[in-house]
C-alpha cells in the first residue's frame, strides 16, 4: 500500500466559521440529475420510454426541477428533450435543466433543443480546478475565466431569441472543491455580472464536488465561503452537487446546507460516475425522521426501488438506508428484544416514534412491521417473543421465553438457517402444548368438597393404561396437582402460572403457560391449549410433568 504517493487535502484556514452551529430547518430545493448524471453512467442507458417513465415518477414524487440530460451530446439526448416539450409531458410547475459546455455549437444547439418549452434551466459548466487547468487544457487562471464569460455572454444573448416564458440560468465551476476559493469566487462572480441576476429572475450557482477530495467538513467550509464572497447574494442560489467518491456525499451535502446552500443536486439511491452522487432520498428521509417536511413523498419506498432498479438495471443493496430489504431487520437477540419494548411502549405515545434500533417507521415508507424480528441463531429471546405474539398472539412469559430461544438457536445453528414464522410457532406448540406422553387427561370432574374446598375427578391414561386420579384441594388445579403427585409419585410445584384468550368470539379458546419445579429445584415448562381455562391449565400441567416423567428437562 504505497501511501506515500498521495498528499493530504489542505483545510481552509477559516477559525470564525458559521456552519457547525447550525442546524438544518427546512427541505432544500431539490433537483435530480437521474436522467443526465445518472444516466451517463449507466453500463446500458436508458431507452426513451424508460427515461419518460423515469421522468414522469419524479414528477409524482414532488421534484420540481429536473436536469433531463446534456441535449447536444447525441441525438437520442436531444430527441428526449424534445419529446418531453412536444408532448406536454412537463408540468406547469415543474422546470427542466438542461447542461451544456462553455462552447458555441453546443450552446446553440441546446437552445433549439428548448424551443417551446415554458419553464426551463441552462446549466452552464467549465472545468477549473487547478488539476484540469494543468493536465486536461493547459490553460492560465484567465484563459478559464474567459471560457466561462464567454459562454455566460452567448447564453445570455441567444435566451432573447428563444420562447421559454421562464428560461433561468445555472452556472458550474466543474472539480469546484479542487479550484483555488478564491478563484472560484472571481469565475463565479465574473459570470454573474454578465447575468444580472434579480430578485424575480435568480441565477443558480452550482459548487460540485465533481470528485470528492476531503472530509466533508472542508466542502462545508467551502460553501460558507463562497456564500460570503458572491456577488448578488440575495438574487442567487447557491447549489451543491456532491460525488460520492470517498463514501461521504451525503454528510457532505447535510453540512453544506448548514453552511448556507438553498439547493440540491442528486439522484435516487446515489447513482451517478464512479461512486455515485448524493442520494436525496438518503438525504430527504434524513430530514424527515428530524420532523422537516422533505417535500419529496417517499411513503411507497418499494415504488421507488422498482422504477429505479427497471431503469438502471442497478440492485438496490439490502442495507441501503431506508430503502434496502433488511434495514427494517434485526437478527441480533439484544436488537430485537429492544424493538420489542419499543414497540410495546409506542402504545403509550403513539404519536411520537420512539423505538430503538428503527430511527423511522417502516409504515412511513410504505413497509410494514413483518420483516422487523427475523430469527437465527443470532437471535434471542425477544425477538422470538415478537414474533410469536406478533404473528399468532401467544403472549409467552419471560422466563419461558429463555427456554423456549435456546432450543430456537441450536435449530437455526444446526441447520444454518433463519427460521420463518410458522417455525418458529410450530416448534413452540410441539415442544411445550398439549403433550399427551407418557401421561394423557381423558376427561375431568370438578365438585365442591368442604366449605371452601374442590373436588377434582380425572380420567388419565398413564403410558397408555388407564387411571382414576382423585384429590381435594383449594383449587382445581391444587386439587388436580396433589393427585398427580400421589399417583405418579413425584414431588413438583408450579412456579410460574400465566393465560390468556387466543381468539375472539364464543369460541375462543385459551392458553396456559406452567412452569414447575421437582423435587431438586429443576425447571420444567408446559402449557395447554382448550376452550376451557381450566382445562387448559391443567393440560398445561400434564405438558410440563410430561417433561419431569421423560426426563425432558429444557433448560
Amino acid at each position: 500500500m504505497n501511501f506515500k504517493k498521495y498528499r493530504a487535502y489542505p483545510t481552509m484556514d477559516m477559525p470564525n466559521r458559521k456552519w457547525p452551529s447550525k442546524t438544518i430547518t427546512k427541505a432544500p430545493i431539490w433537483c435530480s440529475v437521474d436522467l443526465r448524471d445518472g444516466n451517463q453512467a449507466l453500463e446500458r442507458p436508458m431507452n426513451l420510454d424508460q427515461k419518460i417513465k423515469f421522468f414522469k415518477y419524479l414528477v409524482k414524487i414532488g421534484f420540481k426541477e429536473i436536469e433531463v440530460g446534456f441535449p447536444a451530446a447525441s441525438d437520442t439526448e436531444y430527441l428526449f428533450t424534445r419529446t418531453l416539450i412536444e408532448r406536454n409531458l412537463i408540468p406547469d410547475d415543474v422546470t427542466i435543466q438542461v447542461l451544456t459546455q462553455s462552447r458555441e455549437h453546443i450552446i446553440k444547439r441546446t437552445f433549439e433543443s428548448l424551443k417551446g418549452c415554458k419553464n426551463a434551466i441552462v446549466h452552464l459548466y467549465n472545468s477549473t480546478s487547478t488539476l484540469q487547468r494543468d493536465v486536461v487544457f493547459n490553460k492560465s487562471k484567465s484563459e478559464i475565466l474567459d471560457i466561462a464569460v464567454y459562454g455566460a455572454k452567448m447564453i445570455k444573448e441567444l435566451s432573447r431569441q428563444y420562447s421559454a416564458e421562464n428560461l433561468r440560468f445555472e452556472y458550474s465551476p466543474e472539480s469546484f472543491t479542487g479550484t483555488e476559493m478564491d478563484y472560484a469566487a472571481d469565475v463565479c462572480n465574473a459570470v454573474l455580472d454578465i447575468w444580472q441576476p434579480t430578485s424575480d429572475k435568480k441565477v443558480i450557482i452550482n459548487l460540485p464536488s465533481t470528485v470528492e477530495m476531503a472530509t466533508p467538513n472542508v466542502y462545508a467550509d467551502q460553501i460558507e465561503y463562497m456564500c460570503g464572497k458572491l456577488k448578488y447574494r440575495e438574487n442567487i442560489y447557491v447549489s451543491l452537487h456532491a460525488h460520492n467518491d470517498r463514501g461521504t456525499a451525503v454528510a457532505s451535502t447535510e453540512l453544506a446546507m448548514m453552511a448556507g446552500a438553498d439547493r440540491v443536486e442528486g439522484t435516487l439511491f446515489g447513482n451517478g460516475e464512479r461512486t455515485g452522487n448524493a442520494d436525496i432520498m438518503n438525504i430527504a428521509l434524513n430530514l424527515f425522521t428530524q420532523g422537516i417536511d422533505p417535500k419529496l413523498d417517499f411513503s411507497n419506498i418499494n415504488d421507488t426501488i422498482k422504477i429505479y432498479e427497471h431503469s438502471t438495471g442497478i440492485d438496490v443493496h439490502p442495507r441501503h438506508p431506508y430503502a434496502g430489504s433488511l434495514v427494517y431487520t434485526a437478527f441480533s437477540g439484544s436488537h430485537q428484544d429492544a424493538i420489542k419494548k419499543g414497540m410495546a411502549k409506542m402504545q403509550e405515545h403513539p404519536d411520537r416514534w420512539e423505538v430503538p434500533y428503527l430511527p423511522i417507521d417502516p409504515i412511513d415508507v410504505g413497509r410494514n412491521y413483518d420483516p422487523i424480528i427475523r430469527i437465527n441463531s443470532q437471535s434471542g429471546k425477544g425477538g422470538v417473543s415478537y414474533i410469536l405474539e406478533h404473528n399468532f398472539g401467544l403472549i409467552v412469559p419471560r422466563s419461558m421465553q429463555a427456554d423456549f430461544s435456546q432450543i430456537i438457536t441450536k435449530v437455526s445453528d444446526t441447520e444454518n438457517r433463519e427460521l420463518e414464522p410458522d417455525e418458529i410457532y410450530d416448534l413452540f406448540i410441539n415442544t411445550y402444548a398439549n403433550i399427551y406422553s407418557p401421561l394423557r387427561l381423558v376427561y375431568y370432574n370438578e365438585y365442591s368438597h368442604g366449605k371452601d374446598g374442590v373436588r377434582v375427578n380425572a380420567d388419565m391414561e398413564y403410558k397408555g393404561k388407564a387411571t382414576v386420579y382423585e384429590s381435594d384441594g383449594n383449587g382445581v388445579l391444587d386439587a388436580f396437582c396433589k393427585a398427580a403427585q400421589s399417583e405418579l409419585g413425584i414431588e413438583f410445584e408450579i412456579v410460574n402460572y400465566s393465560e390468556h384468550s387466543l381468539d375472539f368470539g364464543n369460541k375462543s379458546r385459551a392458553i396456559t403457560y406452567m412452569q414447575i419445579y421437582d423435587k431438586d429445584h429443576n425447571s420444567y415448562f408446559g402449557a395447554g391449549i382448550s376452550s376451557s381455562i381450566t382445562k387448559s391449565s391443567i393440560r398445561a400441567v400434564v405438558s410440563a410433568v410430561n417433561k419431569i416423567l421423560t426426563g425432558n428437562q429444557n433448560n
